[in-house]
């Protein structure tokens, strides 16, 4: 009796502890948060389409807090994102690709980098073919390899499914996982991430690519050499199909846009793109 007396002589202390603890990390996120509180306007953020889950709950989580602020996110591509912040159309314009040098000096643009982004293969959850190589991967795209019976599967014919010319995802696809071989140009040709699962999704003989942030079980992710697209085989260097994921502004940043970036670098910002299936960047 003394000893359970004893035990429970601590439940008091343990739950003042847990609850003191909820209470700072509450604290910690409301702070994050205070640099919108009081403030009204809007903030119009567009592009790369991989960034959108992590825009829309950041948007949210502000809009939330600051009644009088109003965050619209669209995507469109990296291409789109790039030249819209670099006309004045949007204050922050996102890619999933560095802006190129002249897209820097032609727009006067400044650059924040807050994530690593895998790009994986995908195919329908009931495809067999779950792993290939970078070379059977290459052949596929551009077309010489035809059909899946070719590579161990069912004999039907390869669906190919691509992003269009303005997609950041397209170009480190093409550039690390392609090595800058040909696209076949009978490829369906999709206009965001969401669009290229759903594309894979509904076709068994589908195959595509999309950002790890949209990988999930409706799905599956094609392991490239024997190295599945993971985060920690991302974080580890061990899987090669990797980006920055960019956000870009017209000139130095002030305002909602100043306040938007730094959240981006946050704990709590930090969090919600770990949670969306990427790797945080420190600032």
């Amino acid at each position: 009796m003394k000893k359970l007396m004893r035990v429970s002589g601590w439940l008091p202390v343990l739950f003042l502890v847990l609850n003191l603890s909820f209470l700072l990390g509450t604290k910690v996120w409301a702070d994050d948060l205070a640099g919108f509180v009081g403030k009204s306007g809007t903030l119009r953020i567009s592009g790369g389409t991989a960034h959108i889950p992590v825009m829309k709950e950041i948007a949210g989580l502000i809009m939330k807090r600051a009644t009088e602020i109003r965050i619209s996110v669209a995507g469109g591509g990296s291409g789109l994102g790039i030249k819209q912040v670099g006309e004045g159309l949007v204050d922050i314009g996102n890619s999933g690709r560095k802006p190129t040098s002249n897209e820097v000096q032609k727009y006067g643009l400044i650059l924040y980098r807050w994530a690593l982004d895998g790009v994986g293969v995908i195919v329908n959850k009931d495809n067999p073919v779950q792993s290939l190589s970078q070379s059977q991967l290459q052949e596929i795209f551009s077309g010489r390899i035809k059909n899946w019976s070719q590579l161990g599967g069912v004999d039907k014919k390869i669906t190919l499914v691509s992003r269009d010319q303005a997609s950041g995802t397209r170009k480190v696809f093409w550039k690390k996982a392609l090595e800058k071989g040909d696209i076949s140009s009978r490829a369906l040709v999709v206009s965001s991430n969401g669009a290229m699962k759903s594309a894979v999704l509904h076709n068994p003989y589908a195959i595509g690519y999309a950002s790890l942030g949209f990988l999930d079980d409706t799905v599956a992710a094609v392991a490239l050499d024997g190295v599945a697209p993971t985060l920690a085989n991302v974080r580890s260097g061990a899987y090669p199909v990797v980006r920055g994921l960019f956000s870009n502004t017209k000139g130095s940043v002030s305002g909602l846009t100043k306040e938007f970036i730094n959240f981006l670098y946050s704990q709590k910002g930090q969090e919600i793109i770990l949670r969306k299936g990427l790797i945080p960047v420190a600032q």
